[in-house]
This record gives structure tokens, C-alpha cells and sequence, in this order.
């Protein structure tokens, strides 16, 4: 764990609400973890807002609190705390200063009082500019911001301290340098700010207010056994507004020759980032623009009250009307005065995060695995995180995302994966379907076989006894249809027993595009394809294989004579055959523009026994036995079917055979 901000990759649910959120697109997925890229935030919190799983976590500073400030009794321990804690505790703010010293701070200051501080420095800033904006740096996530991903607009920002800073260095001058100073607000970048080089060591932790209330609860702090102080001096004045939007201006008091149309004020995420835009593409002419990430300081991403903006608007106005009377102007101005000499600037460095922009070529690459190659293509449903598909591929190609958190793709790719074990499981349960009924088959084959023989033998000596005693004609013929069946029958076993795989391979190399041609030509001449169209689709080069010749010729032939029954009643009768090239196999085409299949009978087609076909028209085997010799070649044999419009085979073959199979 590093960085203000960490996930806790047991509770990240893939969501991306704050990959979607994050003005700095910091965030990436790796090994399904939505992970901060640490140098790429800025620290803005809001992550930690939108995360309904908790899984973004602000790094607590609640035991450095403890053992490096409370626990120093040789030094005074100053809380300040940020004008916004009524915000946080609407009903008990008037509290805060007792409880905070129950805690074991000495002194309990308003930060406010940097805002006065600071005040004069943004008069000399605006009305002195070399470059125009001026752009306020009170909220270390806006120039945190620009430092990262704007750092052409570096030289725009005002170069004086946030109030937190300020306020410190006051009393680091006014009570010594030894003193502890705590800052207590709702910013999360402040925890990041603190520990920047141009400021370091002037604050020494920072807690938010929900660090804030965990240590009222860990101390047993009942607010109703407290009574009321105020803050310690030094008092702030006008700086208390400045959690609210155009708050840092009334402690400005800038002069009136600056008009209002010279002063842009902003708040609130999305338009800060529009802002900027605006700024850097040189569109804005005012002489200050005052931003604040968030919808001001009282939105706060530590400020965990279920009060809506107005809600907690008024707490704060309604503290700063009954604060305000207790406020010594004299004394006020004498604390100013005394500041004179402290300098509140600071450097601010470009540290560009921007990454290249990748050209349109990578960008349609990788918008083409998701299918999109045309603009209508794209669904810009922002599940990844990014407004736009195109947005998306750009963060992909800078490494800053990755393909897998684009939901309606990984949605798809489940579906696929889905039908493939379907599909798979189908098979499965053919497979083990057909093995059984090939033992079955192997089993009945040899115990037909012998009396088989028999009777074929018997029926051959009784054909020839009546041939030599000049029996009649009738029983001779009566023989031979004896004899014709039974070899018929011996022909059906012999077939089983090729589907029950008891057959072997007669391995041979082979122009598979040659054997097809043939087959065709003979299938041609004995008339078993008269009036049907066959299209080869094979190139005049050779595509040689090994294998069984006969037994895929075989095959060959029971796929286009099965076409050509599918034909007969078809307005259209073709046969189309092609091929495609898979590298270490091949896989051959046979369409037909017949009726198709029946999907109930999808499941049945590789059964043995199992026709379509008029009764006596085929045995059922011929698929089957295709089925078992594909097998035997390690290949495989399968088809696509659309009723009223034909059916396609197709065969897969292995270039090459092992020769003892």
C-alpha cells in the first residue's frame, strides 16, 4: 500500500464508479482489482465517495496523531481546523474547540485565519500578473491537477500557500518552531499536501473529520458533557467563508477597478476540468479564476453527514453570522500586521502525467476486437469507466485500462463461452452416446457373423446341388435371393463394425483435392448426380495429407450422394464444395441447397440407424460410420442447418497421421 488513497482488493466489486469518476483517470483494473495509479492521482477523494463497497480508503493518520504530536508534552499542540467543521458537525460545532482539547491539544485555531492571511498576496497576484488568469491555489487538488495534466498553465497559478500552510507558518513564527500543528478538515489532499517539498514541514499530520470522530469515539468525548469555548486567537474574519464557493474573494478585498466580468469563481468537479480546458485553449480572458475541486470545501470528501449542499451551506453561514460578533476588528488587523514579514509563496513544479497520444491506426485496432469498425458501431454506454468507446481504446493504448472492462464485450465473450460448453457438453454426450452404441453394435456384429457364414455357406452348396441334379429353377432362384441377402446382411455387420471402430487405417499420402475431383467425375458418370450442380471451390496447386484414401473417400461419398437426396425435391439443386486452410489441417465444405434439417432431429443425425430417407432408401449407417472414421483420423465431422434453405457438412483433417493408429 502507498499513496493517500488505496483500494481494498476484498471489496472491489468491479464496478468502475471510480474509473468513471476519476477526473485523472488514475485508476486501472489489474487481476480484476480497480487500482490506484499513484502518480498519475491527484488526491481529490472522489473515488472514496463513489465507492459504495468501501473498497477506496483514505490512509488514516489518526496514530501518528497520537505518537508524534499528543504524545509531545514538551511542545504545544495547536489543532486548526478548517472553516467547513460545522458542515461536519451541524448539531455540536460550537463543541469542536472543547472536544479537541479534551483530545490533549494546548490550542484550538481557526484555518480560516490563513485565508485573511493570504488575502493581500492575491491583490499584488491579480493586479501584478505577468499571465492571465491568475488562478487560486488554496485547493492542492485543482493545482495538483495542473501540475500532472496542464502543466503549460503552471505559470497561471498564483504561486501563494492554501490557508493551511499560511495559517501554519504563522504559528510556527508566532510560537516557535517546535510547535505541533494538526490540521483538521474534509480534504483528502491535504494529507497529500502537507508533505510536499515547497511546504514541508510546517504542518506535521493531518486528519480528516471522520479521522476526527473516530477519536472522539475511541475517548469516550460525549459532546453534551462539554461546554463552549471559542477558537484561540488569532480570530479569522472574512476567511470563514471560504469553504464556500467565492469564499477566498471576500477576504480578498480586491480593489474596484477589477469587474466582475474579470473574476470567474468554480467549483465542483466537472466544471474545474471544463475550466482548465477553457484556460489552456486560451478562451478565457478574466484576470482570476477561484476553483475549488469540489462544490466548495463544505462537499468535502471526509465530510461523511448525510446533510444535502444547502443543508450544510447554511451551518456554515449560519457559525460564521454568530462567530463574526465575537471577532476584535483591532485585534484582527494587528495580527495581519504582524504577519508582514512571512512569506506565503510557493513554487509549483510540472510533473506531466499526459501520456502519447496514440495514432487512429492503434486506436481502430483496438476498437475492432470489440467488433466497433464503424462510428454507428460504437454503444458509448460508459460501463468501462470512459464516456466513449473511443475514449476507452485511446486509455487502453496508453496502458492506463484494459479490454476486459468493457462489460458488453465480456459479455459476449461469457455468451461464447457459454454456447462452446454447451456445444461441447452436446458432443460429449454424443460421444459417449455413440461409443456405447458402437460396443453394442461391435458386440451384435460378431455374434451375426458366424451364422451369417453359415447360412451363405450352406445356401452356396444347396444352390450347387440343385444346379446338378436340374432341381427346378424356382428353388435355384429362391437360393440366390438367400444368398443375396445374407451377403447384404454381411454387408451391414461389415459396416457396424467400421462404426464400432474395430476397422484400422491403411495410412497413405494423397491430393485430397485430386481424390474429390475424381469422386465427383465417377459420382458424375454412374448418374448418381444427373441433374445436380456441383461447384468445386479447390485450387489447381495440390493439398497433400495422410490418410486412409478409400475409408475418406468414403466419407466423401456418403456426404454428396446425402446431398443430393436432399436435392430431390429442391427448385434449386447445387452442391457447393470448398475448403479451408487451417495449417496443420484442413477442413472440406459440402453445401447443398436443399430443405434442410429439422432442428429436432440435429441431436439424431450421427445415430446409428437414424434416416431421414424413405424405408429402404439407406440403413441409417452412413453418417455414423463417416463419424467413426473422422474419429479415427483424430479429426472431426460436423454441420450447420437452416430448414428451407440447405445444410453444409464439414470435415476436419489432419495433414498428417501417426502410422500406428
Amino acid at each position: 500500500m502507498s499513496g493517500v488513497i488505496f483500494t481494498v482488493p476484498d471489496r472491489c466489486k468491479r464496478c468502475y464508479s471510480c474509473i468513471r469518476e476519476c477526473p485523472a483517470k488514475a485508476i486501472r483494473v489489474v487481476n480484476g482489482q480497480a487500482l490506484i495509479i499513484q502518480d498519475r492521482c491527484i488526491t481529490c477523494g472522489n473515488c472514496v465517495v463513489v465507492c459504495s463497497q468501501h473498497a477506496k480508503c483514505i490512509i488514516s493518520n489518526i496514530e501518528d496523531t497520537y505518537s508524534e504530536v499528543l504524545s509531545d508534552i514538551q511542545s504545544e499542540r495547536i489543532a486548526i481546523v478548517a472553516p467547513s467543521f460545522a458542515a461536519s458537525f451541524p448539531n455540536d460545532y460550537e463543541k469542536i474547540p472543547a472536544a479537541l482539547k479534551r483530545l490533549g491539544f494546548d490550542t484550538v485555531v481557526e484555518t480560516a485565519f490563513g485565508a485573511d492571511l493570504v488575502g493581500s498576496d492575491y491583490i499584488d497576484a491579480v493586479m501584478n500578473a505577468e499571465v492571465k488568469p491568475v488562478i487560486s491555489t488554496a485547493c492542492p487538488a485543482v493545482f495538483n491537477y495542473i501540475q500532472k495534466y496542464y502543466p503549460e498553465l503552471v505559470p497561471n497559478l498564483a504561486g501563494i500557500v492554501s490557508p493551511m500552510i499560511a495559517l501554519g507558518r504563522y504559528l510556527k513564527k508566532e510560537k516557535g518552531e517546535n510547535t505541533k500543528i494538526v490540521f483538521v478538515g474534509p480534504c483528502v489532499a491535504k494529507k497529500d499536501e502537507f508533505t510536499d517539498d515547497p511546504v514541508e514541514n510546517v504542518i506535521d499530520t493531518v486528519l480528516t473529520f471522520s479521522e476526527l470522530k473516530q477519536m472522539f469515539l475511541r475517548e469516550n468525548i460525549v459532546f453534551s458533557d462539554l461546554e463552549t469555548i471559542p477558537f484561540d486567537p488569532p480570530r479569522a474574519a472574512l476567511g470563514k467563508a471560504f469553504p464556500l464557493a467565492g469564499g477566498l474573494l471576500k477576504s480578498t478585498d480586491l480593489p474596484g477597478d477589477v469587474l466582475d466580468d474579470e473574476i470567474v469563481v468554480v467549483e465542483g468537479r466537472k466544471k474545474v476540468i471544463e475550466i482548465i480546458d477553457e484556460i489552456a485553449a486560451k478562451n478565457i480572458n478574466a484576470r482570476f479564476v477561484d476553483i475549488l475541486f469540489c462544490e466548495g470545501c463544505i462537499s468535502g470528501p471526509a465530510i461523511d453527514i448525510d446533510l444535502n449542499y444547502y443543508s450544510k451551506r447554511e451551518k456554515v453561514i449560519e457559525f460564521i453570522k454568530k462567530d463574526m460578533k465575537q471577532v476584535d476588528k483591532k485585534v484582527w488587523k494587528s495580527n495581519i500586521f504582524n504577519s508582514r514579514d512571512i512569506d506565503f509563496g510557493r513554487n509549483f513544479v510540472k510533473t506531466s502525467q499526459r501520456r502519447p497520444e496514440p495514432d487512429e491506426e492503434k486506436i481502430n485496432e483496438i476498437l475492432s476486437t470489440f467488433g466497433i469498425n464503424r462510428k454507428r458501431d460504437e454503444l458509448n454506454c460508459g460501463a468501462c469507466g470512459y464516456n466513449t468507446c473511443r475514449d476507452f481504446a485511446i486509455a487502453i493504448a496508453k496502458g492506463l485500462s484494459e479490454k476486459e472492462m468493457c462489460l458488453p464485450h465480456l459479455l459476449d465473450e461469457i455468451r461464447d463461452a457459454y454456447d462452446n460448453l454447451h456445444e461441447t457438453e452436446a458432443a460429449l454426450h454424443s460421444a459417449e452416446k455413440l461409443a456405447s452404441i458402437g460396443q453394442l453394435a461391435a458386440g451384435v456384429a460378431h455374434e451375426i457373423n458366424n451364422p451369417l457364414g453359415t447360412i451363405m455357406v450352406y445356401a452356396g452348396l444347396l444352390k450347387k446341388l440343385c444346379d446338378k441334379h436340374k432341381i427346378e429353377a424356382d428353388i435355384s432362384g429362391d437360393l440366390e435371393m438367400i444368398m443375396g441377402e445374407a451377403n447384404r446382411c454381411k454387408n451391414i455387420v461389415a459396416n457396424l463394425l467400421n462404426f464400432a471402430r474395430q476397422g484400422k487405417l491403411n495410412v497413405s499420402t494423397f491430393d485430397i483435392f485430386a481424390e474429390i475431383k475424381n469422386l465427383v467425375k465417377k459420382l458424375s458418370v454412374t448418374g448418381k448426380l444427373d441433374g445436380v450442380e456441383v461447384k468445386a471451390e479447390l485450387p489447381l496447386a495440390a493439398m497433400v495429407i495422410q490418410g486412409d484414401k478409400d475409408q475418406i473417400e468414403q466419407v466423401l461419398t456418403n456426404l454428396l450422394i446425402n446431398a443430393t437426396d436432399a436435392l430431390r425435391n429442391a427448385s434449386t439443386k447445387k452442391i457447393n464444395i470448398r475448403f479451408e486452410d487451417l495449417g496443420d489441417s484442413i477442413k472440406l465444405f459440402v453445401a447443398d441447397t436443399g430443405e434442410g434439417i429439422k432442428k429436432e432431429n440435429h441431436s439424431k443425425l450421427f445415430t446409428p440407424f437414424f434416416t431421414t430417407k424413405e424405408a429402404g432408401k439407406g440403413t441409417g449407417l452412413g453418417l455414423a460410420i463417416a463419424y467413426g472414421i473422422m474419429k479415427m483420423h483424430k479429426g472431426d465431422i460436423n454441420f450447420t442447418s437452416e430448414e428451407g434453405k440447405g445444410t453444409e457438412f464439414h470435415i476436419r483433417l489432419p495433414k498428417k497421421q501417426y502410422l500406428n493408429i
